[in-house]
């Protein structure tokens, strides 16, 4: 390659570092859409009829991230920061934890298994209010909580690899990994089940993702020290930026390393997302979707209108996730694509 040419590239990647979609633009909507097909009879022609929503919608709560205050923290929980053994020894239950550790503390370091519980229940009222907006935008905005918790990274104040050498292994593992490799995973996860105890569920998701942690940053860190910086990395056009990304051989041998990690967490959450919807309406006393309304109310539609216009308008601040590139296609009834 020329010296130029070179000299080019090595300009683009100072000006544009390694970032990538969240496991919020491809993988939210990709669960969330599967998780409609888990759904059972009596409610997957409901959710089947505004699939298109769900999916669409799934990355609403990311856009929020840098609208909305208070919103930051229901993504994700640094379990680390509260010391040795924390997913074994903190409080399941929100008040238990307020009286611990105080609010101010826990909304500084992520609040994720305590937010899923609370949108379930906010679920479960809308079932019961037949309310289709709101069950609408609470089933995507649950959706995509619970993808969230799924997440290893989502579980650490070391988020981004900021604190190991390894800054931009977040997109790498939940956004590249599963654009590049997940047609060939097995979505089949079986169907919805009741979920005696949503609060104790949603830690269970946490600790999944939490175990998985010194995976996702210890095998990386091996391959790196296996691979040549110009091997370790490529250069990719996206849109109209050249842009740094993790090359597909590197990938590729991590995602084997992981040894199908990526897959069972984005299944895992697949089918959780479906269950919840579930629990929500069987304890909602399981209402005939077939009578419910079958479009969006002109309110809603006006009010996904006025949140993606203040997305894009408003500033952009992620928590260095790699999530600066979300999807701006939201799916609104009327609006043209």
């Amino acid at each position: 390659m020329a010296f130029r040419q070179i000299a080019i590239l090595l300009l683009l990647a100072s000006l544009f570092p390694l970032t990538g979609y969240s496991w919020g633009f491809f993988a939210h909507q990709r669960i969330n859409r599967l998780a409609v097909y888990t759904l059972p009879p009596e409610m997957v022609g409901f959710y089947k009829k505004h699939i298109r929503y769900i999916t669409e919608n799934a990355v609403n709560p990311d856009r929020r991230r840098y609208a909305v205050a208070g919103e930051a923290p229901r993504h994700y929980i640094d379990l680390d920061v509260y010391g040795d053994s924390a997913l074994y020894k903190m409080p399941r239950y929100w008040q238990q934890a307020v009286e611990k550790y105080g609010e101010d503390t826990l909304m500084a370091h992520g609040i994720i298994p305590w937010h899923i519980n609370r949108m379930k229940f906010q679920l479960t009222q809308a079932f019961k209010d037949r309310n289709v907006d709101q069950i609408l935008r609470l089933s995507a905005d649950l959706g995509h909580y619970i993808a969230d918790a799924s997440v290893p990274l989502h579980t650490t104040r070391n988020y981004n690899g900021q604190l190991s050498g390894q800054r931009g292994i977040h997109a790498f593992w939940e956004s590249r990994l599963p654009e590049m490799l997940s047609d060939n995973y097995d979505f089949f996860v079986g169907q919805a089940r009741y979920i005696e105890q949503p609060q104790l569920k949603a830690w269970d998701i946490v600790a999944s993702a939490h175990l998985a942690l010194d995976s996702v940053l210890g095998f990386e860190q091996e391959l790196t020290l296996e691979f040549d910086e110009e091997k370790k990395y490529s250069y990719e056009v996206r849109g109209n930026l050249t842009t740094r990304v993790y090359s597909r051989e590197f990938s590729e041998a991590y995602h084997r390393r992981l040894n199908g990690q990526v897959e069972r967490q984005m299944r895992l959450a697949i089918h959780s997302v479906a269950s919840y919807w579930f629990t929500a309406w069987v304890d909602a006393g399981q209402p005939d979707l077939r009578q419910f309304a079958s479009t969006l109310s002109a309110e809603e539609q006006e009010r996904l209108r006025m949140e993606l216009k203040e997305y894009e308008q408003g500033p952009h601040l992620p928590r260095e996730e790699g999530e600066s590139h979300l999807h701006q296609n939201t799916w609104i009834p009327g609006r043209r694509e």
